[in-house]
């Protein structure tokens, strides 16, 4: 019988510490399998982040290096113009990108560098035990919101792929999410989407994918995944909210 799925060459056999339900298990397979149809896995830089994704490096086959607290952009700042032709890519997390390391993923995205950021919204802060964080949605309760998040004490949440799409030396922003088979398939084009626009040069690309916490969100994978779709996703709307390449091409055809 023909296999129809196979282990990926480009995650490591070990044991994950990601809790059951995570979806960044997900994510991973995704840019491995990407780098591999690229014929880039053995050429690929990794960042790894501050977070429950801490040791990705441990997943992923691919060369990858561990960055400070929210410094990952700084990291693949250097790797990307010490290495022009390697494809650089990094992994956050949503404390580690637009908490402790906002200011250096706007100022890596204001600058146009040359590498992917693969942006992991779970809306709470996983690794340290379920803290509030800038993408906690209104209402949403974690250790540090007992009651929910509310607007007069917290603010909104953040909308990290807006934020980014806005600057202008960002040339590919797509929001996806991990909740469904059909939406997992649009997040693989998003992925490679984003390696290719990173070859053109031409700018700063970010992939932000909806992900599940089901431990810190008090629910079971299933439910977790039905969180995502019925809460997430209506107040992170998934799409293209930039593309350079794109206007490119109809100013071209203009």
């Amino acid at each position: 019988m023909k296999p129809v799925f196979t282990y990926s060459e480009g995650m490591e056999r070990v044991e994950t510490s990601y809790c059951p339900g995570c979806t960044h298990g997900i994510a991973h397979r995704l840019i491995v399998e990407t780098l591999i149809e690229n014929g880039e896995l053995g050429n690929a830089i990794g960042v790894c982040p501050i977070g429950c994704s801490v040791q990705a490096h441990k997943f992923m086959h691919v060369d990858m290096c561990e960055a400070a607290h929210g410094r990952a952009p700084a990291v693949a700042s250097g790797i990307r113009r010490v290495h022009p032709d390697k494809p650089v890519f990094t992994y956050q997390g949503d404390g580690d990108l637009a908490s402790i390391g906002m200011g250096e993923i706007i100022h890596a995205a204001s600058r146009g560098e040359r590498f992917t950021t693969f942006f992991i919204n779970n809306g709470i802060y996983g690794m340290t035990g379920g803290q509030m964080a800038p993408t906690t949605l209104i209402g949403q309760r974690s250790t540090t919101s007992q009651d929910g998040r509310t607007v007069e004490a917290n603010g909104m949440p953040i909308r990290v792929a807006e934020l980014i799409a806005a600057v202008d030396g960002a040339a590919y922003v797509e929001r996806v999410a991990l909740d469904s088979p059909a939406h997992i398939r649009q997040a693989k084009r998003a992925v490679q989407k984003a390696f290719a626009v990173q070859k053109m040069g031409v700018g700063f690309t970010m992939i932000e994918f909806i992900s599940s916490c089901p431990t810190n969100w008090g629910l079971s994978p299933v439910e977790a995944l039905g969180w995502i779709k019925e809460k997430m996703i209506p107040y992170y709307p998934l799409g293209v909210k930039k593309d350079i390449t794109a206007q490119n091409v109809q100013e071209e055809e203009a």
